[in-house]
């Protein structure tokens, strides 16, 4: 299993074959020395000199194989680069410290034992492998008689040395590890590995050795059950039912709140009523499929509880939404009612004429007349709650199909590890289409708080976002990691206090220590939580609750919530060596049904857990690893999925539906970044000419959300291909890398010494702005440049707001997307403000 790292998501062994950093303790002066020393008992000692005779190969040969799948075990890579010294290195030498190691690499492949030491013995001698990349060494120069080992020097890339030795009773074994990056409870742990692989391999050398982990008892043990998540009792009720418990207790509470609008329990408890009534009444059934498509609004709110209430199962659509997305989601799931409000109905009206549900219900039509009273309709813990669709790989989205048990036991984590408390303010910030929208929407009304959504032109407008968090009293916040950078630069450039907000947490993106330094600089009595988890997996699964930086390079995604098994294992799903890279995959309440009447792709990624009857299991694709204190680190995918603005988005979706494109005959999309870190799409195509990037942006429009539409197109007559014949996209993320230039045909404003000699003030502060921003050269800025064409985003459109004072509204960014054009209205703005402010005086 090849694991991803941040250097080269393909990294081979011949740059070097990584083992694990483990250590409990800080390193101290005092910290013990990593040696551990061990006998091999004499039986297995003398089955090795045995097994050896009988396969024709020196012993030398077998330990080698029983190191190499050991070290494959601890790197997770089947080619696996060690330093080898062999035991007929000279011994009667004057210096105290051993021959240079030779480097060998061995193909650790899948099979028998007898083929491993097949290869390892023709590994040795190679003469074409580079010299010191190595970081394990086995030492077999002291294996034939018994003298002490030589001191084997821990440089910047030893780690660990394997020795087996000569002793008066056969056989020891010792190692010796950098006190700086493994203890001595670790070295011990491999030695157990070693041993076991020993005895495997004489017991059976005609047995495969792949199929079984080499784990001891009491490590397999821990790993299954001492790294899930706590065990607690989920009520016997349902989410919305908490919620009704909480309208009988307090009413009059405010419950929700929305653009000057404020809601009580009660107010919200009866409309949802009303909408769950008029659903029922028009025939709604146990787990019928319905589509809410609003904005993020309290009616919103209102109609998801009442498709909880009412027993259907309730799936988000965006009605800005392209129209064929729309039908291609109700049609998947078979969608029986769609509820939605007027001016949420454009692109779904066109969705719907080839899509016809069974009723179509306008939420304020649909309440009047309804009872208010609860509708009391059973809802088993078993029973389907929601769908959310992500994107898919072969061009079509997926919906994964959660339950009423696993939504509820996140929303009580949530509670549990945020500490969300009776009459405090949680935001809801996220999109209908994005899972943790949920959470944030709902998860405070079961304890008596207060959901405060914030409307998406507060979103886009960073100090009418900050001022409204303060001003509603929110305490708890959720951002994807790229925009609490927008926030945190905005906090930096003017820092205000934040009011009762005492926790925020990101998820969507991995979340950068450099981001946590700047964070607990800023504002160190506010708690950030790193959240993970996958919409398949009822949201997030691990929390990491931090009061101060992490002292790990990578931010870990935390240990497992309540009720959650989480696992590290390799391709056959048996856990791998604590430490060891692997896929990271679920077992538990929170694992949901499978992708809706998507059978395939269900099969793939759901299946059973082996190590608990009855449990549904989930693969995420995603890499990760245990770390000593017994929370996960994140390493990367193990395809081509990836999040933008913490929007899981399948590569080859986009690139699918872009080669539908009258004239394209090949695709490749890949990431960039912008000075800021921000991460967005750029699409690479072939064909006989250039396309305009308009009709490029148009087409895929049609199909996809916004947040899938790359934000630069490069023509080429060919894409650049691998020597194996695949599209080369490390090439392509090279050059996506590259500063962007103006689109062709773009008239060039002159040399960097004459550059803007005739531009307006406010054409040439945007100009400054938007190099910055875009990672431009300020000379290749034109006044007819496109922002979102030169690779602006929504979100980078924010920080030009920001970076802009105010000068500019963000409406005006958006629909005025040339420089000349905005810097116009900037002008305007400013004239309009100075207005104003001349009236005031002189009422005064």
């Amino acid at each position: 299993m090849g694991t991803p790292t941040d250097a080269d998501p393909h990294r081979g062994a011949a740059i070097a074959t990584a083992i694990p950093r483990w250590r409990r303790e800080p390193l101290h002066a005092d910290t013990p020395t990593t040696e551990y020393a061990s006998d091999v008992p004499a039986a297995l000692a003398g089955g090795l000199e045995a097994l050896a005779d009988r396969l024709g190969v020196p012993v030398a040969s077998l330990l080698l194989a029983v190191h190499a799948k050991v070290l494959a075990s601890l790197s997770g890579e089947q080619d696996v680069l060690t330093g080898y010294i062999d035991p007929g290195s000279p011994t009667d030498t004057d210096s105290d410290t051993a021959p240079e190691p030779a480097p060998v690499l061995v193909a650790v492949a899948d099979g028998g034992w007898e083929q491993l030491v097949q290869a390892a013995r023709q590994a040795v001698g190679q003469p074409t492998l580079p010299r010191g990349l190595y970081e394990v060494v086995l030492d077999l120069s002291a294996l034939t008689h018994e003298q002490p080992l030589r001191a084997l020097e821990f440089g910047k890339s030893i780690v660990l040395r394997v020795a087996f030795c000569g002793a008066s009773e056969g056989m020891c074994l010792r190692l010796a590890g950098d006190p700086g990056v493994l203890d001595l409870s670790y070295a011990q742990r491999i030695a157990g590995y070693l041993m076991t692989a020993l005895e495997r391999l004489v017991a059976d050398s005609t047995a495969e050795h792949h199929t079984r982990n080499l784990l001891s008892a009491d490590e397999f043990a821990y790993q299954i059950d001492g790294l899930a998540g706590p065990s607690r009792e989920l009520p016997n009720r349902r989410a919305h039912e908490l919620i009704e418990e909480r309208v009988r207790r307090h009413p009059d509470r405010i419950a929700a709140v929305h653009a000057g609008t404020t809601w009580t329990y009660a107010e919200l408890n009866r409309r949802a009523n009303r909408i769950a009534h008029a659903l029922l009444n028009r025939g709604l059934r146990s787990e019928d499929v319905v589509a809410v498509v609003t904005e993020r609004n309290l009616d919103w709110l209102a109609a998801a509880l009442a498709v909880f209430k009412a027993g259907g199962v309730y799936l988000p659509i965006e009605p800005h939404f392209p129209a064929a997305r729309i039908g291609a989601m109700l049609a998947r799931s078979e969608c029986r009612f769609v509820l939605t409000e007027a001016g949420s109905t454009t692109t779904l009206d066109e969705a719907l004429v080839a899509y016809q549900p069974a009723a179509y219900l306008l939420i304020d039509d649909a309440v009047d007349g309804a009872v208010d009273t609860d509708p009391g309709i059973p809802v088993g813990p078993g029973q389907l709650a929601y769908v959310y669709f992500t994107s898919g790989s072969t061009g079509e989205p997926k919906g994964a199909m959660c339950e009423h048990a696993g939504m509820l036991n996140h929303l009580l984590a949530k509670i549990e590890d945020l500490d969300i408390r009776p009459g405090q303010v949680v935001a809801q910030t996220a999109p209908q289409c994005f899972d943790i929208s949920l959470w944030q929407l709902i998860s405070g009304l079961l304890v008596g708080a207060r959901t405060l959504i914030v409307g998406q032109r507060e979103i886009l407008d960073i100090r009418r976002y900050v001022d409204t968090l303060v001003d509603g009293g929110v305490e708890v916040l959720q951002v994807v990691p790229s925009y609490l950078e927008v926030m945190l630069s905005h906090l930096e450039e003017e820092p205000r206090p934040l009011g009762r907000l005492r926790s925020v947490s990101t998820t969507g993106e991995a979340l950068k220590k450099e981001l946590t330094e700047r964070w607990f600089a800023a504002f160190s009595d506010i708690k950030l939580v790193n959240a993970y988890g996958l919409t398949e997996t009822s949201d997030d699964t691990n929390h990491e609750v931090m009061d101060r930086v992490p002292v790990h390079e990578r931010v870990p995604l935390g240990s497992a919530v309540r009720n959650v098994r989480v696992y590290v294992v390799d391709e056959r799903t048996e856990p791998v060596p604590l430490g060891a890279p692997g896929e990271i995959v679920f077992s538990g309440v929170c694992v949901g049904r499978g992708y809706i009447n998507d059978p395939e792709r269900t099969a793939t990624a759901f299946g059973t857990d082996p190590h608990r009857v009855g449990e549904r299991l989930y693969r995420s694709g995603d890499f990760g690893r245990w770390l000593p204190e017994g929370t996960l680190e994140f390493l990367g995918r193990r395809d081509a999925q990836i999040k933008i603005r913490g929007f899981r988005i399948e590569i080859g979706e986009i690139e699918n539906h872009l080669v539908r494109v009258d004239g394209v005959r090949d695709s490749a999309v890949v990431v960039a970044q912008s000075a800021d870190q921000e991460e967005y799409l750029v699409a690479f195509y072939a064909s006989d000419a250039p396309l305009d990037p308009d009709l490029l942006r148009r087409s895929l429009g049609e199909s996809l959300p916004a947040y899938m539409v790359p934000q630069l197109f490069h023509h080429r007559g060919a894409l650049p291909l691998t020597a194996n014949g695949k599209i080369d996209k490390k090439t392509l993320r090279r050059e996506a890398a590259a500063p962007a230039t103006p689109p062709a045909g773009v008239p060039d404003p002159g040399r960097p010494t004459d550059f803007g000699a005739d531009w307006t003030a406010s054409e040439l502060r945007l100009a400054e702005v938007w190099a910055r921003v875009l990672n431009i050269p300020l000379a290749d800025i034109t006044r007819d440049m496109n922002f979102f064409e030169s690779g602006g985003t929504s979100l980078s459109a924010v920080r030009v707001g920001a970076a802009l004072g105010g000068a500019a509204r963000l409406e005006d960014i958006i629909g005025r997307a040339d420089l000349a054009s905005l810097a116009v209205a900037i002008d305007e703005h400013v004239q309009q403000a100075e207005k104003q402010e001349e009236k005031k005086e002189e009422n005064a």
